[in-house]
C-alpha cells in the first residue's frame, strides 16, 4: 500500500480488525520511510456492478458519487460524518444485496432519498432537487407541502 503522505510504496501494517459493519477488514499501517500512521479498508470484491443513468449510459458503480451527493446535501447542516458514512454503507449493502449486475441510478436515488428524508428535511430537499431536476419554484413548494402533511 502506497504512502499518502510521501508515496513511498512500502508500508507495514500495524494493526487490523474487522470494521464496524463486520464487512471489511480495518488496517492501521505506517509507512517506513516518513513513519506516518493512516487507515485502509480491505472489502471483499464483489461481482461488477454497472450504473445506468438517466440517458440510459452505463458506468461502474462508484460509491464515491453517492458519498458526495449526501456531503453536498449536508452542507452546513447538523449531520456528521459518521452518519454519511453509515447512509452509504448501508445503500452500498442494500444495492449488492440486490445481487444484479445492473442497476438503474433512479433506484440509488430513491434509496438515498429514503434515508435523507429521515435524517434532515433540509438536506432531503437538497438532493431531491438536484436529483428530480426541479424546474421551478412550484415543484420546491409541492415537495415541501408534502412533506408538512406527512
Amino acid at each position: 500500500m502506497k504512502c499518502p503522505f510521501c508515496n513511498t510504496p512500502d508500508t507495514k501494517v500495524i494493526d487490523s480488525r474487522p470494521a464496524e459493519d463486520n464487512a471489511s477488514i480495518r488496517r492501521r499501517r505506517q509507512c517506513i520511510k516518513c513513519n506516518k500512521r493512516f487507515t485502509t479498508y480491505e472489502k471483499l470484491e464483489t461481482m461488477p456492478l454497472m450504473v445506468i443513468k438517466k440517458d440510459n449510459t452505463r458506468e461502474p458503480y462508484d460509491r464515491s458519487k453517492i458519498e458526495a451527493g449526501i456531503i453536498r446535501s449536508c452542507h452546513k447542516r447538523p449531520v456528521s460524518s459518521q452518519q454519511v458514512e453509515d447512509i452509504v454503507n448501508d445503500i452500498e449493502n442494500r444495492v449488492f444485496s440486490l445481487e444484479e449486475r445492473e442497476i438503474p441510478t433512479s433506484v440509488i436515488g430513491e434509496m438515498v432519498m429514503d434515508r435523507l428524508k429521515n435524517l434532515d428535511e433540509v438536506a432531503y430537499v437538497r438532493f431531491a432537487s438536484v436529483y428530480r431536476e426541479f424546474k421551478d419554484v412550484n415543484t420546491f413548494m409541492s415537495v415541501i407541502e408534502a412533506m408538512l402533511k406527512n
